[in-house]
């Protein structure tokens, strides 16, 4: 942190409790040091006025690691082996380096599946577990492996028919459960792959089981499923309801924070969801918002007793969501 004295701060700097503690624009002294100590701020949290300019970048990186993931992964129709070795070399490396990426929503916004998705959904789903992975305090060690099994979790749709995979309409029961066969077959190829690691393999198998038993394919419960599956499954979910599809455009910001708010004490893990809502929403003071009603607003305070209905200010009006239930945040701006 010393390093950063002088530097200029991009965005407020604030507490697990929502408050401001270094309004934005600042210019760090060695009080400001102390403070972000104390208030036990991440280094990892804090955007400059001198890296805002490196965003595009980022959607840079994510589209060559999605074109190179797509060249390599396709290399297994021809060769029927996993390139491990190249995946670890030229795929982890940027998956790391772009999760580490103090602005959040301008990386939502970069690994946001839009075109060519079954590729933008590996890496974005591997971006996102590792992100989730670092807010757990997990090692880098153990980030390693969730971050490689992220980017395999899919795999096993290398063996299940594109059209399937890409069809826009609802898919048939028979043509689902073709679709839910890819688990398997992810486990089969992975378990097959020297140097794997076997978790990376359970994270195939299992990322969409859930903690109800209402999953599949084995329709195991809680302690039954690992928890680097656990943190794919809440990435897989959140990746998948903010890109657009075939069959449905993004989903509405608080449309996707109420659903998994709603299902994560049956389907997914409760702690994982709720570590992964509060981080985003926390970072959310002074971002732009889209209501409901098409309104823009500034995102000003959190509610501490619901960090999900903050304190909302349009021009000189204030709008406290959790009084103003008939509104939501449609939308976060970059």
């Amino acid at each position: 942190m010393d390093n950063d004295l002088g530097r200029t701060i991009k965005n407020d700097l604030i507490n697990a409790y929502g408050v401001t503690v270094i309004p934005a624009g600042s210019r760090l002294n060695a009080e400001h040091l102390e403070l972000i100590r104390k208030q036990k701020i991440d280094r990892f949290d804090i955007l400059f006025a001198d890296e805002a300019d490196q965003a595009p970048s980022y959607q840079k990186m994510v589209n060559s690691t999605v074109d190179l993931s797509k060249e390599l992964f396709e290399s297994y129709r021809i060769s029927r082996k996993i390139p491990l070795a190249d995946i670890r070399k030229e795929v982890l490396p940027v998956i790391q380096e772009i999760s580490r990426n103090p602005d959040i929503f301008a990386l939502f916004h970069s690994v946001q599946g839009k075109d060519d998705y079954t590729y933008e959904h590996n890496i974005g789903v591997a971006v996102l577990s590792t992100l989730i992975g670092r807010w757990l305090e997990m090692s880098e060690a153990e980030l390693s492996v969730l971050s490689m099994a992220a980017t395999l979790h899919d795999i096993g749709k290398l063996k299940v028919p594109s059209e399937l995979l890409n069809k826009p309409g609802k898919l048939t029961d028979e043509e689902f459960s073709q679709v839910k066969k890819h688990t398997v077959y992810g486990y089969e190829i992975l378990k097959e792959t020297t140097g794997a690691n076997s978790r990376i393999a359970l994270v195939a198998l299992q990322h969409h089981e859930r903690n109800d038993g209402k999953g599949y394919p084995l329709g195991l419960k809680d302690e039954q499923i690992d928890p680097y599956s656990k943190i794919v499954a809440v990435a897989d979910i959140f990746h998948a309801m903010s890109s657009k599809r075939p069959y449905h455009e993004p989903t509405p910001f608080h449309m996707i924070v109420d659903q998994m708010r709603r299902g994560s004490f049956g389907a997914l893990d409760p702690h994982i969801v709720t570590v992964f809502l509060e981080n985003i929403v926390k970072r959310s003071v002074g971002r732009e918002v889209v209501l409901t009603d098409g309104r823009v607003g500034e995102i000003v305070y959190l509610n501490p007793h619901d960090i999900e209905t903050p304190l909302i200010r349009i021009g000189d009006e204030y709008i406290d969501l959790s009084k103003r239930t008939e509104l939501n945040i449609r939308e976060i701006s970059l």
